[in-house]
């Protein structure tokens, strides 16, 4: 299943709430999609879709894809036009920025997984669940460069980004669910933003989503 199949599934979804937050876009989105998939209300996550009767219980193993990385609709023109000289952002920072956090999502969701004993594979089985995520309107509100020197940004946020997610049992190919949440680092207070610090606040609401597949499998145990 290609990157481009997904890109169309949810930005289709993300017109539902693509200025305001999801859950406030709640009452426009359908009970029951077209594949088949009905919505679950009062999840950890903003949007969750799932199949009637699926049993995460089966799954003891996960295959987590590489994440798909976009920004926010014109963050790169914004950034450009409101940098001066040096400081402007390049394609070359937007690149690391991508795959810096591609890095950050693996290490953070493998940990959290591991650490409650799910392995993770890059194979199928009958008690593998393929996890294909994307973060998607990504926005760094100081991305910290390396022509950056001695100048300092602060911020009250170091930004947002939205995660969409399919699960799927890894033989069959079937869709079990699919999820969107949208999450913003909050800070009462004006901070200095760097990478060491957007780091931090990226990590930060990874490990929020890794927590919350991770709490689904042990529920589905459980029960």
């Amino acid at each position: 299943m290609k990157h481009h199949r997904l890109l169309t599934v949810f930005l289709g979804m993300l017109l539902c709430c693509a200025t305001g937050t999801a859950i406030a876009k709640q009452a426009d989105l359908p009970d029951v999609t077209e594949d088949g998939l009905h919505r679950v209300p009062d999840s950890r996550m903003a949007i969750v879709y799932a199949e009637p009767g699926a049993d995460l219980a089966l799954y003891s193993r996960v295959n987590l894809m590489d994440v798909y990385v976009a920004f926010k609709k014109n963050w790169e023109r914004n950034q450009r036009s409101s940098s001066a000289g040096s400081f402007k952002v390049t394609s070359r920072d937007i690149e690391k920025i991508r795959t810096t956090l591609a890095e950050e999502f693996y290490a953070v969701f493998k940990k959290t997984l591991e650490d409650r004993g799910y392995g993770v594979v890059d194979e199928s089985g009958d008690d593998v669940l393929l996890v294909r995520p994307a973060i998607i309107n990504l926005d760094v509100n100081a991305p910290d460069t390396p022509r950056a020197g001695s100048s300092m940004t602060f911020a009250s946020s170091a930004g947002e980004m939205t995660l969409y997610v399919e699960l799927y049992d890894s033989v069959t190919g079937d869709l079990i669910a699919k999820a969107l949440d949208r999450r913003i680092d909050n800070n009462p207070y004006y901070t200095w933003t760097n990478s060491v610090t957007n780091k931090v606040a990226s990590e930060k609401i990874l490990k929020g989503w890794a927590t919350i597949l991770v709490q689904a499998l042990d529920e589905a145990r459980q029960r």
